[in-house]
């Protein structure tokens, strides 16, 4: 698939690894929608790269639909890509001091990583699925986010670990059924990124966790992540497959 020329989409693309994917997308050349809940923080990258901003919460239908929509206007041959960024990672063990964690936590957990990411792809596949194929007969491709959470999850990531392994789990029978249609289907499960999400971390909390990782022994750079996107994108023959990106790290209990 070609990058330059092709409307893309990135959900969660205000900041993060979202954010970077957005910004390597444009920079090949493609016309990119920015869509997030942080509408203010999409309108700031999708004027930096020159794109479009949309306000997006990917468990909602109608505006994911309007999302995927405006994106498709932007380019004569419609919808090309799309990546979604975007989830949430509270913590919650099941059973903490006061009993047991509320259901409604690892309820909002998994609608927005699991569900929201199926949302997404099959409004995303769907319109991909109308357009017309390129010389490899191929019409799209959407890129997914898991986390090595979905293997190494640890203590107080029940929540999280489940969500992600959903999305591990239904790469390949979405790329499969996809084939057909001309669409493929990819995931990342990223590992230790320098994300806003460890922000809050002290200097010694993060000089820990980059020094758990085996090589390079540093936290892993949003670039890294659009990297990969750029190159699965690119490549026809990555489909139905699940990448970690992570240096080789595999996560203890805590």
């Amino acid at each position: 698939m070609r990058i330059a020329g092709a409307a893309a989409i990135v959900f969660g693309g205000a900041s993060g690894l979202g954010e970077a994917t957005a910004r390597r997308l444009a920079a090949e050349g493609a016309s990119v929608t920015v869509a997030d809940l942080n509408l203010a923080g999409a309108e700031r990258v999708a004027t930096e790269i020159g794109g479009a901003a949309h306000a997006a919460d990917v468990t909602d239908p109608d505006a994911v639909g309007a999302a995927l929509d405006a994106a498709a206007g932007s380019a004569s041959d419609g919808l090309r890509i799309s990546v979604c960024c975007a989830g949430v990672g509270s913590p919650g063990r099941l059973v903490g001091r006061d009993g047991p964690t509320p259901l409604q936590h690892f309820a909002t957990v998994i609608n927005v990583n699991l569900l929201g990411t199926i949302n997404v792809l099959r409004l995303a596949a769907a319109r991909m699925a109308a357009n017309a194929p390129d010389a490899e007969g191929e019409r799209g491709i959407c890129v997914n986010t898991a986390s090595i959470a979905a293997f190494d999850g640890q203590i107080g990531q029940v929540a999280y670990a489940a969500s992600k392994g959903g999305v591990v789990g239904l790469t390949l029978p979405a790329a499969r059924e996809l084939a057909q249609r001309g669409v493929r289907v990819m995931t990342i499960a990223p590992g230790i990124f320098d994300t806003p999400m460890l922000a809050g971390f002290s200097d010694e909390v993060r000089a820990s966790l980059a020094a758990s990782i085996p090589f390079p022994a540093r936290l892993a750079r949003p670039a890294e992540y659009a990297d990969l996107v750029e190159h699965i994108v690119t490549n026809p023959m990555l489909n139905g497959e699940v990448i970690r990106l992570d240096g080789a790290i595999r996560m203890p209990p805590r």
